[in-house]
């Protein structure tokens, strides 16, 4: 798995706004855990066998409805979480049934910036990238 800096600066950026970040990937690999361990994320499903599942399970503890979520996704294993979100996004090379159902198609690779285009994006909708980028939060 690749991840781009830009893309760990922006999901911080979200979590020390109050924004709750959660990863659920089919992929193992636990130098990407610990790496996301480091940007503060604590929600991350590793080796999920089944993502909507996961995906329910983690809307409930939190209490989010899911037209509050957005979600980024690549390929098929992501395909039915997105029908169930109110913004599924996705990466410029995502498949093309992935893209289909995006609502947002970001005009960055995965693992090249993505991430971090739909985060900034959301955040400067809602006025806090600003207040982030400047030094005005907690």
């Amino acid at each position: 798995r690749i991840m781009n800096i830009r893309d760990g600066f922006a999901m911080k950026a979200a979590i020390e706004s109050g924004y709750h970040v959660c990863i659920i990937s089919g992929g193992k690999n636990e130098g990407v855990r610990i790496r996301l361990r480091n940007l503060g994320i604590t929600d991350i499903h590793l080796g999920s066998p089944d993502k909507v599942e996961t995906f329910k399970e983690y809307i409930e503890l939190y209490n989010i409805k899911p037209e509050q979520v957005v979600y980024m996704g690549d390929d098929i294993p992501d395909y039915h979480v997105m029908q169930l979100v109110g913004l599924p996004t996705c990466p410029q090379d995502a498949s093309s049934e992935i893209k289909a159902i995006s609502k947002y198609i970001s005009h960055k690779n995965g693992g090249k910036g993505a991430v971090r285009e739909v985060i900034e994006q959301v955040m400067k909708v809602q006025g806090k990238w600003h207040m982030y980028y400047n030094g005005k939060h907690d």
